[in-house]
């Protein structure tokens, strides 16, 4: 049990690897013509899809409307978010190996800062794509916007899109609890190791005194 705050910071932190094996987003698209749903993948350093094709096929759906094609190696944060993630992961192994509450506590609250930061970065991604229509679209409905959502579903002229995490992102999530999980059993292992030091004084105390 005294060991069980570093392992759970440990694995925690070795999770974050989880979004250069899976993605941590997904969109899918579903319409008449696609009853199985166009699903893109959005990992911490690409875009693809469940199929080869996928991209290519949202940029020419993207096309009729005037959005912008979705090119990501014009897409900045899919060049150093993976930087950020492989720091994070090494500092949460380092915060494992120096095994203090208040390190734990940093590494958490870190990770929550940069999940709400990479949050919004993506919905104004989403937004920009969604808004900045081309004039010279073929299919042009005035004041539209085909920004899809950033959680849940939404109904965009035929399609219904759906945005929600995967499996990347799922498992980033549960590393950010096992770290606040970590701070937590930490502290109460410090508060029981004061207690028990503060019991052996008053003892030995009580001994010098009976002596």
């Amino acid at each position: 049990m005294k060991r069980m705050p570093q392992l759970l910071m440990a694995i925690g932190a070795l999770l974050l690897g989880s979004l250069f094996l899976w993605p941590m987003w997904k969109i899918v698209l579903y319409a008449p013509q696609y009853p199985d749903g166009v699903e893109m993948h959005i990992w911490i350093n690409k875009i693809g899809g469940n199929s080869p094709g996928t991209l290519q096929n949202v940029n020419i759906l993207n096309h009729y409307v005037g959005m912008k094609m979705i090119e990501p190696d014009s897409i900045p944060e899919l060049q150093y978010f993976q930087y950020i993630i492989i720091a994070m992961l090494a500092l949460g192994l380092l915060a494992a190996l120096i095994n203090k509450r208040q390190v734990f506590l940093a590494w958490t609250v870190l990770m929550v800062i940069l999940a709400v930061a990479g949050i919004y970065d993506f919905y104004l991604w989403e937004y920009d794509y969604g808004h900045s229509l081309s004039d010279e679209a073929p299919i042009k409905i005035p004041d539209a916007s085909f920004q899809p959502p950033l959680f849940g579903r939404k109904v965009i002229l035929n399609f219904i899109a759906v945005s929600l995490p995967h499996i990347g992102g799922y498992l980033t999530g549960l590393g950010m609890l096992l770290g606040g999980l970590s701070w937590i059993l930490k502290r109460k292992n410090d508060r029981n190791e004061k207690r028990a030091f503060s019991a052996d004084v008053v003892a030995a105390q009580r001994l010098q005194a009976n002596a």
